[in-house]
């Protein structure tokens, strides 16, 4: 039977921007979306009620973008309104997986978008399309889509290929860091093109090419996890991001042309590199030896933190520990969601 309290959740908030303060993304949807797929549906209503202050309307839109007139409005935040009520027609008027397919490869190149939370705001909507086909569903996965749109930010580009093989801890490891972290995620993505080392990095996607996109994409989404707990010290929120938009993109492949799985795992390393890049320390700190809570206990400390980021980011580790039970991911979660809830 179908779990009414997410599409209660999105209905609250179908009439509110996605984000706030100019720059902050709105976390209602994703973290309500989470919250129910472990089992806590119980509590989606009051942690929604206790984050309501930080909600704001939808924009309304300037100007109606044409369907064959994308390319100009795309990154411009003031036509965040225009572009809400684009995808509110493109969904009214064709099945929500050819929107997504129609519109994934035109938003790809642009993955960093508003900290890469458009990607994960899309990622999340698809897992509950993925369950049940609902109305307040797919007029999610249009706001999610909308302000991927209106944030578009491509990254510096990689270097020409072929992608050497390497497994995904060891590419992590090799990819360089912004000089100048003083400032926001702009200026620090904005540095990525005056880094020598950038281009190889980039063009670095893990993985054996003979290897299927999923396997090579869940490695990318497991070494961030552990990375998180070794290097999150620095910057634990905005880390947080190297591992849940790769694993946004992950949960998004089935709903996907096969033709479009490759340039998805490219793109999806390209942004766990630039966070990495961006935020990770020059040092990490080695992991506690025994491992940390169960898993069930772990969600249950991410929701009494009350932080969104939390919640997400140990959403992304119980994917990993379903593929891997690695006692080790354990022991991330129990360090992650304390630097998270400090940050």
């Amino acid at each position: 039977m179908l779990n009414p309290v997410l599409d209660e959740a999105y209905e609250r908030v179908r009439h509110t921007g996605p984000e706030r303060d100019g720059w902050l993304s709105n976390h209602v949807p994703m973290a309500a979306e989470a919250l129910v797929r472990h089992g806590h549906e119980r509590s989606v209503h009051r942690w929604i009620d206790a984050y309501a202050d930080r909600l704001e309307e939808r924009p309304r839109g300037i100007r109606r973008i044409a369907a064959d007139e994308w390319r100009d409005p795309l990154g411009d935040p003031v036509r965040t309104g225009d572009w809400l009520d684009l995808f509110d027609r493109e969904l009214a008027g064709d099945p929500w997986r050819d929107v997504l397919a129609r519109w994934w490869p035109r938003l790809l190149p642009g993955i960093a978008a508003g900290a890469t939370h458009g990607v994960i705001r899309v990622g999340h909507a698809v897992r509950a399309l993925l369950d049940a086909e609902t109305a307040p569903r797919v007029a999610e996965l249009g706001q999610g889509l909308a302000y991927w749109a209106a944030r578009w930010q491509p990254l510096a580009p990689p270097g020409a290929g072929p992608y050497p093989g390497t497994d995904a801890r060891s590419a992590l490891d090799a990819v360089p860091r912004v000089p100048d972290q003083r400032f926001g995620i702009r200026s620090r993505l904005a540095q990525l093109a005056d880094l020598d080392r950038w281009p190889a990095a980039a063009a670095a996607v893990p993985g054996d090419a003979a290897a299927d996109v999923p396997t090579r994409l869940a490695a990318v989404v497991d070494a961030a996890l552990v990375r998180h707990g070794t290097h999150g010290y620095a910057s634990p929120v905005m880390l947080v991001h190297a591992a849940t938009a790769p694993n946004a993109v992950l949960r998004t492949l089935p709903a996907l042309p096969p033709a479009l799985w490759h340039p998805s795992l490219a793109a999806a390393w390209a942004a766990t590199a630039a966070v990495t890049a961006a935020y990770a320390p020059a040092e990490a700190r080695s992991l506690p030896p025994a491992a940390g809570p169960e898993l069930d206990e772990a969600v249950a400390r991410a929701l009494d933190t009350g932080d969104a980021h939390a919640i997400k980011f140990v959403d992304t580790l119980s994917d990993a520990y379903a593929r891997s039970a690695d006692p080790a991911l354990l022991a991330v979660a129990a360090r992650s969601v304390e630097q998270i809830a400090a940050d």
